[in-house]
This record gives structure tokens, C-alpha cells and sequence, in this order.
């Protein structure tokens, strides 16, 4: 049960039974994807003005008394095959939950999502909708325990495929972060993104445990042309190596607007995004502990620069580091680093910004472990 000066948001039945067990009002209560059919005869004797009910299981007729009474009242959406109300981020189990990934939640969901936009019915437009508001609620709510400055984003290519330098490069850096306290941040997708994710969740475990794990997941070294083995290599790590606790030690934040690539299964938190703008900001905003960047291409560039504008205009305080690894790749491939010095000269963020050539100088950079 989340509760802030002015509002309540409750998500389970056994959150609704205690808030009622001391109080005979729902004013300003937030109820969601709570199953209330058996709760009527409470619904009935509490005031219910102003208060909210999203996606609710109600009994027959209690719809339109809550109504009636001063609730507002959002139903169910049985034409869309996901939750729009739903009140935790996902799992890697529930988007990944049958044997062949073309009949898979996560599947389903983007082949709505694709039929979706060739229609944009007003419905299914607010579904989606509601349900990245959600998304963002959920994650603030799993990442409450996380400082804010112990969260680091890393960022880099899609088209890192296992068994490459550069996979593995980003997965001991992400391992690296989270044995350091800090909780890794990436896009969610495959590449360099599951190997930053894999390389967290492998972080409690034992040395040995990530060479295995590449040695594993390089067998299958993209999702093309086989999903299946590209996630059945990855779920064969998970069940090696299971979650250790429930700490978070890594973020996904995927969206479906590139839902061709798979979400990876490593990040113990997955916000999955319809809205691709609002899940890049999502992310970038989440990352005040700092951004290392990888190697990558448009995708890693544009976060570049979305994170160069926040520091550019921020306050010194709320200033976030910002890593890009790779001199030939940044200054000469891809040159976003001249760029990224001319608009920091002079400006506070000048002294957070950082080019440095090796995952191991990055590692020092974020931990402290080298003068900034």
C-alpha cells in the first residue's frame, strides 16, 4: 500500500481490508486490479466520494452504485490482452510464459500492439495508455528502496551478439556495478543490454558463474534465426544460477514499440513501455547515480544526447555523471564526444562528463575509486 500526503493507492485485498479496518471512508483512496466481488457489503457502508477504482472485479450492480455515490469507476478492457492497470512491473517468467516464444505473452502483446497502430481505436489508444501510466507508478513504487544515487544506467548496442568482446565487456561491467552497490539500469532489449542485466544478476554468485554463463548463452548468439534457443539458452542460466534475493540489482525498461527484439530475461525488474519517448525518459531520468555508454549506434547516440540536454539545463546538484567508453568509438566512428565537450564547456556539467577507454576506468569513475 503506497500512501503519500494526500492519497492512498492500494493494490491487494489484504491492503483494502486493513486501510477499512481503521477508517470508514475511500475518499481519496486509489483502488487497483483488486478482485472486490466478495467486499460489497463494505463497498456499501463507507463513503466512497472521490475515491477510484481501476480495473476492479466488482460484484453485479456495484458498479453503478459506487457511481452513483461519488466513485469514479474505471472497468476492466476485455479487448486488450494485457492489464491496464496492472500494479507491479513484470517478470521475465510472465513475458516469457510458454515454450515457444511466438505464443508468448510478450508475443501477443506485440502483435496487438502492431494492430494497434494501424487502427487506433479510442479504447484500445486509452488502454495502452493507462497502462504505461501504470508501468511508471509500479516502478517507483519496486525502486523505493534504491538511493537515488545508486542507481546506474548502461547503455550500448543492440547488435552486441554473445560470444563478442563487447558482450562480454558489458557483462562484467554490469556485474562490477551491482557488487558495488549500485543497481544497473539498461534498456531491457538483447545486446549489450542483457549482457549489462545478466552480468548483475550473476553478481551475488561465485567467479566462475559469468565465463559459464557466456560459454552458455553463446550457443545461441542472437535471437535470429532461432528465438526459441536465444531464450531458452537464457533461461537455462536463470535456472544455474536463480535469483539470489529480492534485492533489485538491475532495471529493464523495454518497450513493445521495438517488439521485434525480444526483451531480455536477466533484469529482476522489467518496465515494459508501449510509448517508446515515454520509456526513454523512464530510464534516463531513473539513472541519478550516473550512465556509462557503450559502443552502439542511433539508439545509444540519441540517449547521448536526450542525457547531455537534461545536464545541460540541471542544476549542479542534480547533474549526472556521464561515461561514454571508447575513444575511437566516440571520438572518430561515431564523434557525439566533440559535440558533447563543446556544449558542456563553461556549463556546471563540464566536470561530469568522461571519456575513457576500458570497462575497468568506467568502473572507477562510478565507484569512486578514481578522482572524477
Amino acid at each position: 500500500m503506497l500512501m503519500t500526503r494526500h492519497h492512498v493507492d492500494v493494490e491487494t485485498l489484504a491492503d483494502f481490508d486493513h486501510l477499512l479496518s481503521h477508517r470508514a471512508t475511500l475518499s481519496g483512496v486509489t483502488m487497483q486490479s483488486i478482485d472486490l466481488r466478495e467486499r460489497t457489503s463494505e463497498l456499501q457502508r463507507v463513503s466512497v466520494l472521490g475515491a477510484l477504482f481501476l480495473g476492479c472485479e466488482l460484484a453485479p450492480g456495484v458498479s453503478g452504485d459506487l457511481q452513483a455515490r461519488g466513485a469514479l469507476v474505471f472497468p476492466e478492457v476485455p479487448t486488450v490482452p494485457f492489464d491496464p492497470y496492472r500494479a507491479e512491473p513484470y517478470t521475465a517468467a510472465e513475458l516469457f510464459d510458454t515454450a515457444a516464444y511466438a505464443d508468448s505473452f510478450d508475443a501477443r502483446v506485440y502483435a496487438w500492439s502492431r494492430q494497434h497502430q494501424k487502427t487506433h481505436t479510442v479504447v484500445d489508444s486509452i488502454a495502452s495508455a493507462l497502462h504505461d501510466h501504470a508501468m511508471t507508478e509500479s516502478l517507483t513504487e519496486a525502486l523505493a528502496a534504491v538511493p537515488l544515487h545508486h542507481r546506474v544506467g548502461i547503455m550500448g548496442g543492440h547488435g552486441s551478439t554473445r560470444g563478442s568482446a563487447d558482450y562480454a565487456q558489458a557483462a562484467n561491467l554490469g556485474r562490477a556495478v551491482a557488487r558495488a552497490g549500485y543497481a544497473v539500469f539498461t534498456g531491457g532489449g538483447p545486446g549489450a543490454m542483457e549482457a549489462a542485466n545478466l552480468g548483475a544478476w550473476l553478481a551475488p554468485h561465485d567467479d566462475y558463474a559469468l565465463p559459464r554463463a557466456l560459454e552458455i548463452l553463446a550457443a545461441a548468439p542472437t535471437f535470429t534465426p532461432d528465438i526459441d534457443a536465444w531464450a531458452d539458452a537464457a533461461a537455462d542460466v536463470r535456472r544455474r544460477w536463480p535469483l539470489a534475493d529480492a534485492t533489485v540489482r538491475s532495471v529493464g525498461i523495454p518497450t513493445w514499440f521495438y517488439g521485434h527484439e525480444p526483451p531480455n530475461q536477466f533484469a529482476t525488474v522489467i518496465a515494459k513501455y508501449f510509448a517508446n519517448p515515454l520509456r526513454e525518459a523512464t530510464l534516463l531520468e531513473r539513472c541519478q547515480g550516473g550512465i556509462v555508454y557503450l559502443p552502439g549506434a542511433a539508439g545509444t547516440v540519441s540517449e547521448v544526447f536526450m542525457d547531455a540536454c537534461e545536464n545541460y539545463y540541471a542544476a549542479e546538484e542534480n547533474i549526472a555523471r556521464m561515461v561514454l567508453v571508447g575513444k575511437a568509438q566516440w571520438q572518430q566512428t561515431l564523434p557525439a564526444w566533440p559535440l558533447l565537450e563543446s556544449l558542456a564547456a563553461g556549463r556546471s556539467m563540464q566536470n561530469h562528463i568522461h571519456l575513457v577507454d576500458t570497462v575497468d576506468e568506467a568502473i572507477a569513475l562510478l565507484t569512486g575509486d578514481s578522482p572524477a
